[in-house]
C-alpha cells in the first residue's frame, strides 16, 4: 500500500456548471469517493499532462453526460458565460 501524504484542505465556494457537477458527483459515487477527492485527482493528473481516467471511467462519463444532458466539450472551456438571471 502506498504511503499516505498529509495535506491541509480548505472549504471553498467553487462555482461550476450545473450539469458538469452532476456528472462529477455521479462519477465520484461510481468510484465510491468524495467529490473533493475526485477533483483533486483530476487536477493532479492534469498538472502533469496526464489523463485521470481509464477506458472504463471514460465510458461511464459518456453515460453520465448523456443522462444529465451535458453537451459541453473541451473546446467550450473558454467560451462559457453565466445565463441571464430570470
Amino acid at each position: 500500500m502506498a504511503e499516505k501524504v498529509t495535506v491541509e484542505r480548505v472549504q471553498t465556494g467553487l462555482r461550476i456548471e450545473k450539469r458538469m457537477l452532476k456528472v462529477l458527483k455521479g462519477l465520484a459515487e461510481y468510484h465510491d469517493m468524495s467529490l473533493g477527492d475526485l477533483v483533486e485527482g483530476i487536477v493532479l493528473h492534469a498538472f502533469e499532462g496526464k489523463s485521470a481516467f481509464g477506458e472504463e471511467s471514460l465510458s461511464r462519463i459518456q453515460d453520465l453526460k448523456r443522462i444529465y444532458g451535458m453537451t459541453l466539450e473541451a473546446k467550450d472551456a473558454h467560451r462559457l458565460q453565466e445565463a441571464d438571471p430570470d
